[in-house]
């Protein structure tokens, strides 16, 4: 079967209504407290995507049992010490750096080393950033090339309690050293830049001993030793991140309306809502609601009769930062030079996404100055494409190929675009909506 696709027209307005995939983030963060819970835990509308399949697959790994039927999964923990440990033991985090990250929190007293390895895109990001304060705890870590995976951990039995500046705005540092902490005696206090908050809100659901104190700039967090985790039943919401696609859809469309159904919408997440809203869009948030501690909602996006340039509030980056390379979409159809900076960590994702970012735009005929963590975008309202672009050799990373075919239906051309198979990891029906809309 092709794993490439071909887009040569532009999308018909429409008027719909959908529902995307189960939060990516929320699935994977339920499966590792449900592997540590005591008892039962069942999610319905759990994201199976390859990144929250390897997940399930690490903790059976450690002796947890679990039992998939359609919509609904089992996770039958065994308490917050109950992991099997044996020797020679191999995880693999294929694609997911939440999984990498989070996973090695969870091992800090592995009695054995255990191997970490993950996909060509995973191995070259940096786990330099999550060992170095994972060994002020006392564990072991070996990195290939004191950066990347593959890495071995070995966990301690005492581990020390630590006090850790987290200044990059990294979500995935910042619950690893919170699963660390809750494995050891004494009090881990972590300094945090802002960034998503779904293990520190999953965790004060469970009465966990973990104590949030936001300030201006950062959030303080003090984390004390667990003793047991209740199981957690958990209806899923869909995915910010999946939505995002279809909401910059809707915006470069004409006439069209669309509501996505039961999103998370927690602040940490909806940078680009408030980008994309100071640009001009018309999105509103319909039966608002909180559900175990997170904000979920209906969005409804009406296609705008024009958009606006922005010079993007670095403070909104960490809150937008999985959903730039759609935005830098509505930068190109916008009246107006945009500018976006201190975007450090977009090059720390699946592939240098600013990179391909300015080479997609670039492609279109759009007129960019980029540095190595910046970018100016030169709108044109009356963008249209009219030329052939391939888009390969991406490192698989599925927020390059949804971009791409995104781009493709709203501006016009002849697009190739290669590793559909990408999608897999995160939003594996994606295609098919995109197909429901179209047709």
């Amino acid at each position: 079967m092709s794993q490439t696709i071909l887009i040569n027209k532009k999308i018909k307005k429409f008027n719909a209504s959908i529902k995307v995939g189960g939060d990516k983030s929320l699935s994977i963060r339920w499966v590792l407290f449900s592997s540590l819970a005591s008892g039962v835990s069942t999610a319905k509308n759990l994201l199976m995507s390859e990144d929250v399949i390897a997940a399930i697959k690490t903790i059976k790994k450690l002796g947890i049992k679990v039992y998939i039927n359609k919509n609904i999964c089992k996770i039958y923990g065994t308490g917050i010490n109950g992991y099997k440990y044996i020797k020679n033991l191999k995880i693999n985090a294929q694609n997911s750096g939440t999984l990498g990250r989070l996973i090695l929190g969870l091992l800090v007293n592995s009695p054995f080393p255990i191997k970490i390895v993950g996909d060509k895109s995973l191995s070259k990001r940096d786990f330099k950033r999550i060992a170095d304060p994972l060994k002020k705890f006392g564990v072991k870590l070996k990195l290939s090339k004191n950066k990347f995976l593959p890495l071995t951990i070995l966990g301690q039995k005492k581990l020390k309690p630590i006090i850790y500046q987290e200044n990059k705005g990294s979500a995935q540092c910042k619950s690893a050293v919170i699963f660390a902490g809750m494995r050891t005696n004494g009090q881990t206090i972590i300094k945090a830049k802002k960034s998503r908050n779904h293990t520190e809100l999953l965790s004060r659901h469970l009465n966990l001993p973990i104590k949030v104190i936001k300030k201006k700039n950062y959030d303080l967090i003090k984390i004390n030793k667990v003793k047991k985790i209740k199981s957690i039943n958990y209806d899923i919401p869909c995915d910010i991140s999946s939505s995002a696609f279809f909401i910059v859809l809707t915006i470069l469309n004409t006439d069209s309306k669309l509501i996505i159904k039961n999103v998370n919408i927690n602040p940490s997440r909806i940078g680009i809502i408030t980008i994309l809203k100071k640009m001009g869009a018309k999105i509103t948030f319909k039966n608002k609601r909180i559900y175990k501690g997170e904000r979920n909602a209906d969005i409804k996006i009406i296609s705008p009769k024009k958009l606006k340039s922005i010079d993007c509030p670095p403070s909104l980056n960490s809150s937008a930062i999985d959903e730039f390379l759609v935005i830098f979409l509505v930068a190109a159809k916008a009246s107006g030079v945009s500018y976006f900076k201190n975007l450090d960590e977009l090059n720390q994702k699946e592939s240098p996404r600013l990179k391909w970012g300015v080479k997609i735009l670039n492609e279109m005929g759009v007129k960019t100055i980029s540095t190595n963590n910046s970018i100016k975008i030169f709108g044109n309202p009356k963008l249209s494409v009219n030329k052939k672009i391939i888009i390969k050799k991406y490192l698989r990373d599925h927020r390059v190929f949804m971009t791409s075919v995104i781009a493709g239906l709203s501006f016009g051309g002849e697009w190739k675009i290669h590793n559909k198979e990408s999608i897999n990891s995160s939003f594996p029906n994606f295609l098919k909506i995109i197909n429901n809309l179209n047709n």
